[in-house]
């Protein structure tokens, strides 16, 4: 069995902080990025961006998951 790459855990973290940020912005209102970087600034895009990007990977690092 293969081990997943740095590639694919950095992804999944991303994933994961993605649907945490979410989750606080569903349940609370609460959006942590522009919390901390500012409402719509260029690296809040690009933090967005960057997980939105994660997704799409993770989604076929999911196909390539589903094969083993």
């Amino acid at each position: 069995m293969n081990k997943l790459s740095t590639l694919d855990w950095l992804a999944l973290i991303l994933l994961i902080v993605g649907g945490l940020n979410w989750l606080l912005i569903g349940f609370f209102n609460f959006d942590l990025v522009a919390a901390i970087f500012g409402s719509m600034t260029t690296i809040s895009n690009i933090i967005y961006a960057v997980v939105g990007l994660a997704t799409v990977y993770v989604i076929f690092l999911s196909g390539k998951l589903m094969k083993r």
